[in-house]
C-alpha cells in the first residue's frame, strides 16, 4: 500500500513537472519567436531617389541607417522613388508596389514635378487622394511629404499647388510634413547647381524634417494604437 501511495505521489509530481516544463517551453518559444519587421515604403520622385548624388547619401538611406542603428532588424525601408515621376506616374506604380512590399507605412513624396510642369493642382489632388485610399485599403498608414514650388506660374497657381497637401491631410486625417526642404531650399550651400535638388549635405536636414512624423507613426504602428484613417 505504501508503495502504491508513493507511486501516486510520484505520478502527481511527474505530472506537475511535465506541466511546468511545458509552460516553460511555451515561454521560451515565445521569447525566441522572430519579430515581424515593420516595412516603411517611400513612393517619391527625384527628391527621394537621391538624384545627382550617391544613392547611399540620400535621406531615404539615411533613414534606413538611423532605424537600423536604433532598432536593429525591426524595420525594413523600401525606396520606390523614381526621378522625374509625377503624381500620375506614382498612382500607376502604386498597386504593384503595395502588392510586392506589403508596407505598414507609406510616405508619399510626390507632386513637385506636377508643379514644375504646371499640371493642374486639382488633378494632383485627385491622384494623391487615390494613392492615399489605395494605401489605406491595403492596410498601410500614410503620411504626406509636402513640397513648395517657385512662383513661375503666378501667385494663384502657386497657392493652389501649396494648398493641395494640407487639404488632403485634413480630408484623410493623415500626418503631413509641410515642406520637406525646409532649411535647405534657400541655402545655396545645400543645393546642387540646378537649384532644384539638394546635395549630400542637405540630406540629413531633410531627414530631420521628416523624422518626427516617421518616428511617431512607427511608435503607433508598433503599439497598434493607430488604424488606417478613412476619408471624412
Amino acid at each position: 500500500m505504501r508503495y502504491l501511495n508513493w507511486m501516486n505521489v510520484s505520478c502527481r509530481i511527474g505530472s506537475s513537472a511535465r506541466r511546468t516544463l511545458g509552460m516553460l517551453l511555451v515561454v521560451l518559444a515565445t521569447a525566441v519567436a522572430p519579430v515581424h519587421a515593420e516595412t516603411l515604403m517611400v513612393l517619391g520622385d527625384s527628391l527621394s531617389a537621391a538624384r545627382g548624388i550617391d544613392r547611399d547619401e540620400g535621406w531615404v538611406n539615411l533613414l534606413r541607417q538611423r532605424l537600423e542603428s536604433e532598432a536593429p532588424d525591426q524595420y525594413t525601408v523600401i525606396n520606390a522613388s523614381i526621378s522625374g515621376d509625377t503624381t500620375a506616374g506614382g498612382l500607376e506604380r502604386l498597386p504593384e508596389a503595395l502588392e510586392t512590399h506589403h508596407p505598414d507605412i507609406v510616405l508619399l513624396e510626390l507632386g513637385g514635378n506636377d508643379g514644375l510642369q504646371g499640371l493642374p493642382p486639382g488633378r494632383m489632388h485627385n491622384n494623391l487622394a487615390q494613392m492615399i485610399e489605395k494605401s489605406q485599403a491595403s492596410g498601410a498608414r500614410v503620411a504626406l511629404l509636402g513640397i513648395l514650388i517657385p512662383p513661375n506660374y503666378g501667385q494663384a497657381y502657386t497657392k493652389a499647388f501649396a494648398d493641395v497637401f494640407p487639404t488632403l491631410a485634413s480630408e484623410y486625417d493623415v500626418p503631413l510634413v509641410p515642406f520637406i526642404l525646409e532649411g535647405v531650399a534657400l541655402n545655396d550651400d545645400l543645393m546642387q547647381d540646378d537649384q532644384i535638388h539638394p546635395n549630400a549635405q542637405g540630406q540629413p536636414i531633410i531627414l530631420d524634417n521628416i523624422w518626427p512624423t516617421v518616428a511617431s507613426m512607427l511608435d503607433e504602428v508598433s503599439s497598434g494604437d493607430m488604424a488606417p484613417a478613412s476619408r471624412h
